[in-house]
């Protein structure tokens, strides 16, 4: 994003739902966060940053693999949420522009589903303050597959076209080397109802008001209702999970 204080509201505004976050929003595949930490998983006790933490789905793979992990969310109902369900994981209040982390602190910095929130030109910079020599950045998002043809449908009720692609979302920095990119098909086992209440978290509808935003979650619900792949109670979710990632300059 081009403005960081329009991003940093846009960004703190699913605090007001953020119990239907931590639910709804899907984790991130075990294989997309072993490549994004690949250049630094030889490193005894990793440690890595989850920035722009939200409620923990990225920090629940992280501890999977054995890192030790501070959390970053501006938004207290974020992060409560993520305390509540990670203890362990040290939280603090604080943006990608302003990382309340000493010099040199971890060995990654990963981001899911957030970087394009960040105001890049000074998140970059803060990002290389707080990694230790040749640690590794990397951004995550997961992109339910609009090449399925019911989630094709929910693209046109939304009325949402698609502008830009996952490599194109993070900028490359002088800071760091070239950007290496991958994909992962993931997926999420989802209902009528599971998946209504996901697109309720998303900021375009959180933003719309409320008569508008009944509206467009009841065409959802009648969308999957009607189509033969999801009217039959549990399907699943086909996500494709994008990485892109970097390494800190000598």
């Amino acid at each position: 994003m081009s403005n960081s204080s329009e991003g940093q509201q846009r960004g703190t505004s699913f605090g007001s739902n953020a119990a239907a976050y931590a639910e709804h929003r899907p984790d991130y595949p075990r294989e997309a966060i072993a490549w994004a930490l690949a250049p630094v998983a030889d490193r005894q006790q990793l440690t890595v940053l989850d920035l722009g933490a939200g409620t923990g789905q990225l920090t629940r793979g992280l501890l999977s693999l054995g890192a030790t992990v501070f959390a970053v969310e501006p938004d207290a109902r974020m992060r409560a949420e993520l305390v509540r369900s990670h203890p362990e994981v040290e939280a603090h209040p604080g943006t990608a522009e302003e990382i309340p982390l000493p010099d040199a602190a971890v060995d990654a910095v990963l981001a899911g589903n957030a970087f394009h929130w960040f105001d890049q030109e000074r998140a970059f910079p803060e990002i290389a303050r707080v990694l230790r020599p040749g640690g590794v950045v990397a951004a995550l998002w997961n992109d339910d597959d609009a090449r399925v043809d019911w989630i094709a449908g929910l693209a046109q009720i939304f009325g949402w076209k698609k502008t830009t692609s996952p490599v194109e979302r993070v900028r490359p920095h002088a800071l760091f080397t070239d950007l290496e990119h991958s994909d992962y098909r993931h997926g999420q086992r989802s209902s009528t109802e599971s998946m209504v209440a996901r697109m309720g978290t998303l900021s375009p509808v959180m933003a719309l008001p409320e008569q508008e935003r009944i509206d467009l979650l009841g065409r959802i619900r009648q969308h999957l209702n009607d189509h033969p792949d999801t009217k039959k109670g549990e399907f699943d979710l086909p996500i494709v999970t994008s990485v892109a990632r970097a390494e800190l300059r000598g």
